[in-house]
């Protein structure tokens, strides 16, 4: 089928639902549903089988919906409604939920419904969770609606007393800040921690701190430190530690409350947000082993089992700022020195990398110089995996990875990802040429042909699909939580294995050729330059794009290269459908031709 993706952004959920349809054969275009843009008009252009909404904070107008079928996924079970569904089944404690799709109708999320299928909700994040367990509820929901669709045969079912298995409707409001927030004289931390998971990504819990009005962002358990109730306690990697009143919470993130006539504010490390309004605090270090008797935070930890070590590293947003750079690298120093044969860089939840933390950028004095540290220090980390000899290195992306993150990944002898990940191994979307040695590791792995296809058509990829393109060696089919102990018994596995000594000891020889021949530092050096070259033109298009993105500005309309991907793959299923099965390759010859075309020719080599 023609499928056509309406979105309010082409986020992660919309992102995962557009590289499965694809695997399975469908046709996809998305657009953007954009107050400036008649949502019937691009509806009609595209002339689709099926209209499908993953993420939609509006309705679908009637013209469109009584005229195509669409469906809508809802984050939540059969019968409830709501814009603040997630939200409310975190901050009031629920263990389970569910993922509905259904079909548009007069009402908000009050059509027949396709298919609903449920899912645990652990005590994460709801970013966390909307990327884990509900993205994959999600899917399960969308591809069985699909092709119960598909058949034309199945009866949807309908919400409201007439149905012989009626279930009662639950209307939720929406969860605004007077309902999330933190009363720090009489909540426990299990409350607190509750209400900051529920809006750890947006909008946040708006509070009052150090004299000024700020949204906290995100929520970790602090088990050994007490104080007075909303006392700071202390500060570890860039977050704060604030005493409940049985406990005490980490909470990473900070956004400045936005002050009228003023521009809009983004999230930043905890510290940095605060300043000089910062308290002096002392800045406690990450035990150096886990202690089971006490619950805490660190971003970054390192475990060992027999002759496995688990170097594992959590950023929110998987952003990774000059100095979590710069801390990764010593951390990986450090499991390097420790008497292992097989070391896992990665390996929990939800995001692997995203590359360079371009908030942090944002906020820097000098973007351009911070832009320069910052893409130098997560240089130095691949660096130093690339030229790890002693050891096999495994990067496990337990959840989605891109740009300079996926390269990270792609730095290690073998890649294992996650089924649900969702990868972008491009830069191109950020106007950035990219560095973290991909011209060394991507065409190594695929090819240069391929290389230049997966840089030039910018598109998001399955897990899947990327284990058939070489980019990644093993797909792991398990639960979000279920990651880390599926990774720890294959790696144990790989270091059993009889030819991992004779792998290891190849690995010197083979980079030792590789000095001989185009050494390492010479594809850094000319991805570099070209970076650079960008960095210090204040025109550069990378600059405006770093800044819309921070500011979450909403585009003017869909982005060329998903209408590009659009248009062509539609034309090919309509006039040739025996090539529906080589579209892809349609849209990436297209895409080419489209980037040959931009004037400062930032893809192409010099």
């Amino acid at each position: 089928m023609h499928i056509l993706l309406v979105a309010s952004a082409f986020n992660s959920l919309t992102q995962r639902v557009h590289v499965e349809l694809r695997d399975h054969g469908h046709t996809v275009a998305v657009e953007l549903a954009l107050p400036e843009r008649p949502l019937a008009e691009a509806v009609r252009r595209h002339a689709p089988d099926l209209v499908l909404a993953p993420m939609l904070k509006t309705a679908i107008p009637r013209e469109v919906w009584a005229a195509y079928p669409c469906f809508i996924v809802h984050p939540g079970p059969f019968g409830d409604r709501g814009p603040s569904s997630l939200d409310w089944a975190i901050q009031r404690g629920a263990d389970r939920w569910g993922v509905t799709v259904l079909q548009a109708d007069e009402d908000m999320d009050a059509g027949d419904v396709w298919a609903s299928v449920d899912c645990a909700v652990p005590p994460v994040g709801k970013s966390d969770l909307y990327r884990g367990e509900i993205a994959d509820a999600a899917l399960t929901a969308v591809l069985l609606a699909v092709e119960r669709f598909a058949s034309g045969t199945h009866t949807p079912r309908p919400q409201g007393p007439a149905h012989a298995e009626y279930t009662p409707v639950r209307i939720r409001p929406y969860l605004d800040q007077s309902v999330r927030r933190i009363d720090w004289d009489a909540d426990s931390t299990e409350t607190v921690l509750r209400k900051l998971r529920a809006a750890d990504s947006q909008p946040g819990v708006l509070d009052v701190l150090c004299g000024a009005e700020w949204y906290l962002h995100g929520g970790h358990h602090e088990g050994g430190l007490r104080g007075a109730p909303g006392e700071l306690l202390a500060t570890r990697a860039g977050a704060i530690c604030r005493a409940t009143t049985d406990g005490a919470v980490w909470i990473p993130e900070l956004r400045r409350r936005r002050l009228p006539g003023q521009p809009p504010t983004y999230k930043l490390p905890a510290v940095q947000a605060l300043g000089d309004r910062l308290p002096s605090l002392p800045e406690l270090a990450a035990p150096d082993r886990a202690d089971p008797r006490r619950r805490t935070w660190t971003d970054i930890g390192y475990r060992e089992e027999g002759s496995v070590g688990v170097l594992s590293f959590a950023f929110p947003g998987g952003a990774m700022s000059t100095t979590q750079c710069r801390r990764l690298l010593d951390a990986y120093r450090q499991a390097c020195a420790r008497p292992t044969s097989v070391l896992v860089l990665g390996g929990q939840r939800d995001f692997f990398s995203n590359g360079i933390h371009l908030n942090v950028i944002e906020a820097a004095e000098d973007p351009a110089a911070e832009s320069w540290a910052n893409i130098n220090a997560i240089d130095d980390l691949v660096e130093a995996v690339l030229t790890t000899t002693d050891r096999l290195v495994v990067s496990a992306v337990a959840g989605n990875a891109a740009a300079g993150g996926m390269m990270l990944a792609l730095a290690a002898d073998e890649v294992w990802c996650r089924a649900g990940a969702v990868l972008n191994p491009h830069y191109r979307l950020m106007g950035l040429y990219g560095s973290e040695y991909w011209t060394y590791t991507l065409p190594r792995r695929v090819g240069a042909t391929t290389a230049g296809r997966l840089l030039g058509e910018a598109l998001p990829m399955s897990a899947a699909s990327a284990r058939d393109l070489g980019l990644v060696d093993r797909v792991v089919d398990c639960a979000p939580g279920d990651f880390a102990a599926e990774v720890g018994r294959l790696a144990a596995r790989l270091a059993a294995l009889p030819g991992s000594p004779s792998r290891i000891a190849a690995k010197k020889a083979e980079l030792e050729r590789q000095e001989c021949g185009e050494p390492l530092a010479a594809f850094r050096e000319r991805e570099l330059t070209r970076m650079r070259r960008t960095f210090d033109d204040p025109d550069a298009s990378y600059h405006a794009l770093r800044r819309a993105f921070v500011h979450k500005r909403r585009p003017e309309s869909t982005p060329p290269h998903l209408d590009l991907a659009a248009t062509t793959a539609a034309t090919a299923a309509r006039t040739q459908p025996e090539a529906g099965r080589s579209a892809r390759a349609l849209v990436t010859g297209t895409a080419q031709e489209d980037l040959s075309r931009r004037p400062d020719g930032w893809y192409q080599e010099s």
